[in-house]
C-alpha cells in the first residue's frame, strides 16, 4: 500500500485497540486491497461482503435451513463469521441490512431466532465508504457509525507513489505483489491487546481525554467550535480516546500515555 503509511498505521492502531475501522474515499483508492493485505499479513481467516443495495440480513449473519434428510432446521453460518471482516462499500446497503452488523460489531457474537453465537476471535471489522454523494448510497446512521472505533480518510497517492504503483502493478498483475514471508499468527494480535490494556494513563490524561469530549457537547464554551458541531460525543467517544492513545504509546514503546497520544 505505497504511500498510505499514516492509513496503514491507523488501522492496525485500531486493531490493537479492539476496535472496528470505516475507510473513507472514493473508488479505487486502495481502500479493498488494505484490508486484503493485513488479512494476508495475519494468519486469520478473512471474508468479503459486497454491499448492494439488494442485500439482506441474513446475507450477513446467516440463517436456519430446513434439512429434508435429517427432518430439521440447521443453522448455515454467514460471512460475518470470520476473524477479518471487510464490508465493501457499506453505504451502498439499505439501513436494515447495515444494522445487522451493530450486534457483531459491539458484542462480538449474531443473535438468530432467538440463539446467540459468538464469533471467532479477534473479530475486526474493516468497512469501505463511498462518498455519500455518490449514486446509489445510503448515508450510515448515527448508530452504525458510532460502533467504528476510527474514521479514515484514504486520500489520492502523490504522483511519485501513483507511478510507482502503476511499475508495480505492471511488473506483478493485475493483483499486485503476493504477501511475502510468513503470516503473523493471531496470538500476535492478543498479545498486542494485552499489552495495550497494560500502558499507564495518568490522572491529567484522563482529564485531558473527557475535556476534549466535552469541548463536542458543548462548542459554545469555544470560539472556534461555535457553529460546527451538530452532535456531540458520546462516553463511547471517551473510551475509544483512552483505548486509542494507549495503543499509539504502546506502539511507540512507552508505558504510558502523553498527551499528544
Amino acid at each position: 500500500i505505497l504511500g498510505k503509511d499514516d492509513v496503514v498505521r491507523k488501522v492496525l492502531l485500531a486493531m490493537a485497540a479492539r476496535g472496528h475501522v470505516l475507510l473513507k474515499d472514493v473508488p479505487g483508492t486502495g481502500k479493498t486491497m488494505l484490508a486484503r493485505s493485513i488479512a494476508a499479513t495475519i494468519d486469520c481467516t478473512f471474508r468479503r461482503i459486497q454491499f448492494t443495495p439488494d442485500l439482506l440480513p441474513m446475507d450477513i449473519t446467516g440463517s436456519n435451513v430446513f434439512n429434508l434428510r435429517t427432518k430439521a432446521f440447521e443453522f448455515q453460518r454467514g460471512p460475518v463469521f470470520t476473524q477479518i471482516l471487510l464490508a465493501d462499500e457499506v453505504n451502498r446497503a439499505p439501513a436494515k441490512t447495515q444494522a445487522s452488523l451493530l450486534e457483531a460489531m459491539s458484542d462480538r457474537q449474531v443473535s438468530v431466532d432467538g440463539q446467540t453465537r459468538e464469533l471467532p476471535s479477534p473479530f475486526f471489522v474493516l468497512a469501505t465508504q463511498n462518498p455519500v454523494e455518490s449514486e446509489g448510497t445510503y448515508p450510515l446512521p448515527e448508530a452504525q457509525l458510532d460502533r467504528f472505533l476510527m474514521h479514515v480518510r484514504v486520500d489520492y497517492p502523490s504522483g511519485d507513489d501513483e507511478r510507482a504503483i502503476l511499475r508495480l502493478v505492471r511488473g506483478e498483475g493485475r493483483g499486485g505483489p503476493a504477501p511475502r514471508g510468513e503470516p503473523l499468527a493471531p496470538e500476535v494480535v492478543f498479545q498486542a491487546r494485552e499489552q495495550v490494556g497494560a500502558v499507564q494513563s495518568a490522572e491529567a490524561v484522563e482529564r485531558y481525554i473527557v475535556d476534549l469530549v466535552e469541548a463536542t457537547r458543548y462548542p459554545e464554551r469555544f470560539e472556534g467550535l461555535k457553529g460546527t458541531i451538530e452532535v456531540g460525543a458520546s462516553p463511547r467517544a471517551t473510551l475509544a480516546l483512552d483505548r486509542l492513545s494507549r495503543a499509539r504509546a504502546w506502539l511507540e514503546g512507552r508505558d504510558h500515555v502523553l498527551p499528544d497520544d
